[in-house]
């Protein structure tokens, strides 16, 4: 299991609602539109292959459908904190990720590159991931969710800087 499957939460949220000793941290959440069905297939048997539980928003086929139809219920379950994480995957990446962002516990992060990944993990703390499934292959995409799973968040300087995130003008 990687440093996601811990018994406490991780959030650096200070109003984080979720339970400590719960066993959210072992149910990883995933969305996906048409676009993204094929990927987050493979993703989802990468998860449970690691030992992970996975909570599926759908969509459930490749059938053409509208991305914010998915993207909402588990950006608001991450924002509620029901779960640590999420991943979302679309064609672009760009409409789940904007979905997503509207909240303001959210923190998605569009990775297209192993280095973009650990950044989102390491300076923005992010907590979810979007993935552009018609942009990177399955194997990258794959090393990707690794990497979203293992990196910590640095913290330090960061901290501040991702407090500011949340903060309406």
């Amino acid at each position: 299991m990687t440093d996601y499957n811990t018994s406490h939460c991780q959030s650096t949220q200070p109003d984080c609602n979720c339970a400590s000793n719960d066993n959210r941290n072992n149910i990883f959440p995933i969305a996906s539109d048409h676009a993204g069905f094929e990927l987050k297939e493979i993703v989802k048997k990468h998860l449970e292959a690691k030992g992970f539980q996975v909570k599926d928003f759908g969509t459930y086929s490749g059938d053409s459908v509208d991305y914010p139809d998915y993207a909402h219920p588990i950006a608001s379950a991450v924002n509620k904190g029901e779960y640590p994480r999420g991943i979302v995957i679309c064609g672009s990446g760009n409409g789940v990720q904007m979905t997503c962002n509207k909240y303001p516990h959210v923190r998605c992060a569009l990775c297209w590159n192993e280095e973009i990944a650990s950044l989102a993990r390491q300076h923005n703390d992010a907590n979810m991931m979007a993935l552009p499934a018609r942009f990177i292959p399955s194997e990258l995409a794959l090393s990707l969710v690794d990497i979203f799973l293992s990196t910590p968040f640095e913290g330090g300087r960061h901290q501040r800087r991702v407090e500011k995130i949340s903060q309406l003008l």
